[in-house]
């Protein structure tokens, strides 16, 4: 059953349902605004890109080792409540971001986003699944992939022509009074959701004795490798191996986070229809993608279909694993969400700093090259998981 409970009158769920879709999108834009902003920030503070790119793997890992023990901490709150708590400690750090005078100010500014971060994405998928209408509840985590990608369509593009124009602190500024709004909106749709299914520390070897669930995550850990470690240094590859200017990263970027709304839809449509085939389809067009970038950069036309490709794997695959996390830890959904958040982070930093080191020893022509060894690698394991422990995912309930 969905939950309205607590509030006076009726209130349409999927109202609710776009206010966390909000919330996604402020949250997503703030995590990857640095990719259009490392070389502005760089000059700022005379660092080179590739070590200014560092910041993503400094945030990454700290909502991973921040995201279960946050979770438990939290876990007998009322989530509409803990969630106004998040979204002031998002603010207040992005106030800090701004008034940075050092890089390791920038850093303390995005360790507190990071612990809001890493709150947010502990709760909010199993709150959309709570919240949504019977048997919609597909359609549900798609609208909140939905707010996801728009922070790729909308949020770091526009990150990115706002540092352009006004600086790199005015993007933290204006990040931070659109969450101020977002929290407005999120206090008067939410219903009351009380604590429910979160789970505690004695489920987490009951939930780790599950090797289905086990094999999505370590999945997931080297999927978002593979994609981070291109993604992270998509403005430097475009602008120093493509050729191209700051106007063309921008566009690519947009076409990135709008290919991904296509995305969210091709979930909904069948992501939960034949989960299985989904999920491989997907590993094995990332792999392409990531395979062809280099060859991409030689022609701009090239370039851009293939990140539009891009956009609507990674989405996809990202869903998939989601919804699979969901389905096999329906009984302590938090505790798992909390887990897939952190190494889905991990994922990020991992392939923030492996991205660094090829650019660094290598050449950024070859982060497409390694990214998509990486995600062959997964496709294989994915594989084998779904054949090996086809019982489990066949037990699994969303």
């Amino acid at each position: 059953m969905n939950e309205q409970v607590g509030r006076k009158g009726a209130v349409n769920p999927w109202w609710a349902v776009m206010a966390l879709a909000l919330s996604a999108f402020i949250f997503n834009t703030t995590e990857f605004v640095p990719v259009g902003l490392l070389s502005d920030i760089g000059q700022t503070f005379a660092m080179r890109t590739e070590h200014v790119g560092l910041m993503l793997t400094i945030y990454a890992w700290a909502v991973a080792l921040a995201s279960l023990p946050l979770m438990l901490l939290t876990r007998e709150i009322e989530r509409r409540k803990l969630l106004g708590v998040v979204f002031v400690v998002f603010i207040v750090s992005h106030g800090v971001c701004a008034l940075a005078t050092n890089f390791p100010v920038l850093l303390v500014g995005r360790l507190g986003i990071a612990a809001a971060h890493a709150v947010f994405w502990s709760i909010t998928a199993s709150l959309v699944v709570r919240i949504a209408p019977p048997g919609r509840k597909g359609q549900a985590l798609g609208m909140l992939a939905t707010g996801t990608s728009l922070a790729m369509v909308l949020g770091i593009p526009l990150g990115r022509v706002i540092g352009e124009w006004l600086g790199w602190r005015w993007t933290f500024v204006l990040i931070g009074v659109v969450a101020a709004l977002v929290m407005g909106l999120l206090m008067r749709l939410l219903p009351l959701l009380p604590s429910k299914n979160s789970g505690s520390l004695s489920s987490l070897p009951i939930l780790l004795k599950r090797p289905a669930l086990v094999s999505i995550y370590v999945l997931t850990i080297t999927g978002v490798t593979a994609h981070f470690t291109a993604y992270s240094y998509m403005e430097p590859f475009v602008e120093q191996v493509a050729q191209l200017d700051a106007q063309f990263v921008t566009w690519a970027l947009l076409l990135f986070g709008g290919a991904g709304l296509l995305g969210s839809a091709l979930f909904s449509w069948q992501g939960l229809q034949r989960p299985a085939l989904f999920l491989l389809s997907t590993l094995a067009a990332l792999a392409v993608c990531l395979l062809s970038l280099w060859a991409s950069a030689w022609h701009a036309g090239s370039l851009l279909v293939l990140v539009a490709l891009w956009g609507i794997v990674f989405i996809c695959f990202a869903l998939a694993m989601q919804a699979r996390v969901l389905g096999l830890a329906s009984d302590s959904t938090d505790v798992a969400m909390a887990l897939y958040s952190g190494l889905f982070n991990v994922g990020i930093g991992a392939g923030a700093l492996l991205g660094n080191q090829v650019g660094v020893h290598a050449g950024l022509s070859y982060i497409g090259v390694v990214g998509g060894a990486i995600a062959l690698l997964t496709l294989c394991g994915a594989a084998m998981a779904l054949s090996r422990y086809r019982a489990g995912f066949a037990a699994e309930r969303i």
